[in-house]
């Protein structure tokens, strides 16, 4: 029904922001023949700006044999820039009015084995699909902002999608260089999302009540949690912390702390049901490997990271 993921030469990217330029820059610089369309001739300079800016980054990290910015071609019509289209990543203004005409369209233009991705972060799919006549191949596939250096994409379907177009976009993008997420069920700001708002919302309290500054919060964040967060997430930080008896020392021993007043945002009830979930969770992660074991990983890639740190600051 759909093509092969390996197959995939042609990708539209729809949208002349930063995520869409930042789009076309990862697609061009895995080897990816790039249409972009543009609303206007007047989104040109601001676009290439972004290419450009990517592209700085993208040679650093090592081109895909073939990627060229001579592979990129900007359209300002809609039709001609998918219709021979192999894959779609849509990044239009986050309105949903917008987006359903737009997927009304693209659900006759684009051809039907071709998929349909939306960067959104803040719509569902089954609110975008509703218009469209071809609704079971549009998924959304959200990236993290910058899209060309952050591997995260967060992927779900709407109501109407089917599984193969999900199973296939989660494929595609394995072999376009990301790093995708296919969640259980629609939820509003995803996972990465919502844990960063969950952040940023505390940060908002603790300055509107003078308890730190914005450079304090970013410095306890940068020389704290940040590397660890990189090599292992919050959920196995806290189980390697705890030593051997993982998670469920750290629950069975903090649970009570959830009570405490350390965050504005009302914990969830550490139930029975909630324990074992995060434990078989964290155990499923660990695949057997001793905690002992986890904790040199995570300590050998913080150190890669600080060292890279290290040597990048000192050339300023």
């Amino acid at each position: 029904m759909y093509l092969d993921p390996t197959k995939i030469s042609r990708v539209t990217s729809i949208g002349a922001g930063p995520i869409g330029g930042g789009w076309s820059a990862h697609f061009l610089a895995r080897g990816y023949e790039v249409t972009s369309y543009l609303h206007s001739e007047d989104e040109v300079d601001s676009f290439m700006g972004y290419i450009n800016t990517a592209w700085k980054s993208l040679k650093q990290l090592g081109l895909e044999k073939g990627a060229s910015l001579d592979n990129l071609r900007i359209t300002f019509d809609l039709k001609n820039a998918v219709q021979n289209a192999q894959f779609i990543q849509e990044s239009a203004p986050e309105r949903l009015q917008i987006k359903q005409e737009l997927y009304a369209k693209l659900g006759e233009w684009a051809p039907k084995e071709c998929i349909i991705a939306s960067s959104t972060s803040g719509l569902t799919m089954t609110e975008i699909q509703q218009d469209c006549k071809t609704p079971e191949r549009t998924v959304i596939g959200h990236p993290f902002n910058p899209p060309y250096l952050l591997p995260l994409v967060e992927i779900v379907g709407g109501k109407k999608t089917s599984k193969a177009a999900v199973d296939w976009v989660v494929s595609f993008y394995k072999i376009a260089g990301k790093a995708p997420l296919a969640m259980l069920k629609e939820n509003p700001g995803f996972v990465a999302t919502r844990l960063q708002e969950a952040m940023w919302r505390e940060a908002l309290h603790m300055v509107a009540n003078e308890e730190a500054t914005p450079d304090q919060i970013d410095f306890a964040l940068m020389n704290g949690p940040a590397a660890r967060l990189m090599v292992q997430g919050q959920c196995m930080a806290f189980h390697v912390a705890c030593g051997e008896g993982g998670m469920a020392t750290n629950l069975d021993q903090f649970g009570p702390a959830l009570k405490w007043p350390w965050t504005r945002l009302e914990a969830p009830e550490l139930t029975n049901e909630l324990r074992n979930r995060m434990v078989d969770g964290c155990n499923e992660i660990a695949a057997g490997r001793h905690f002992e074991d986890l904790a040199a990983q995570r300590d050998r890639e913080i150190v890669s990271i600080l060292n890279a740190l290290r040597l990048e600051r000192a050339k300023n």
